[in-house]
């Protein structure tokens, strides 16, 4: 896997699979602190910066301003939005918007103090995606 070049048009894709390594580079300390560095450069998407990968999921995790605190309306308005996109809704620790076919396509991270949604990078419309969820979960006022 090449290491990661500071390209202002590389796709999310890209730049998420250049996060990662290959096992003949596991123990590269070099190879590391390079692919570490080039996370102060993560893409933005729908205006919101990248914060990492999830630890399961593999997803990159971008960080909406604000808390969410989950009540039936905010997951009734998520629900509108995953039906929006063509999207059913899962519930296990967190809400997850998936395809038809099961694909996950987000998840919606609620943290004491933040909220995180993970998205799969080669979904076409990640841009339009985060920022209805954003809206859909916002805090009033």
């Amino acid at each position: 896997m090449s290491e990661i070049t500071q390209e202002k048009d590389k796709s999310l894709g890209l730049f998420v699979a250049g996060l990662k390594t290959s096992k003949d580079k596991v123990k590269d300390r070099q190879a590391f602190v390079a692919r570490s560095q080039a996370k102060h450069s993560a893409p933005l998407v729908g205006g919101f910066q990248m914060l990492g990968l999830g630890g399961s999921c593999g997803k990159p995790a971008f960080l909406l301003p604000f808390a969410t605190r989950w009540t039936l309306e905010k997951v009734e308005a998520l629900e509108a939005v995953a039906e929006r996109f063509g999207m059913t809704m899962e519930y296990g620790a967190y809400p997850h918007l998936k395809l038809p076919d099961g694909t996950e396509i987000a998840a919606v991270h609620d943290w004491l103090h933040e909220t995180h949604v993970y998205l799969r990078p080669s979904y076409e419309r990640k841009e339009e995606l985060i920022q209805a969820i954003a809206e859909a979960i916002k805090p009033a006022g």
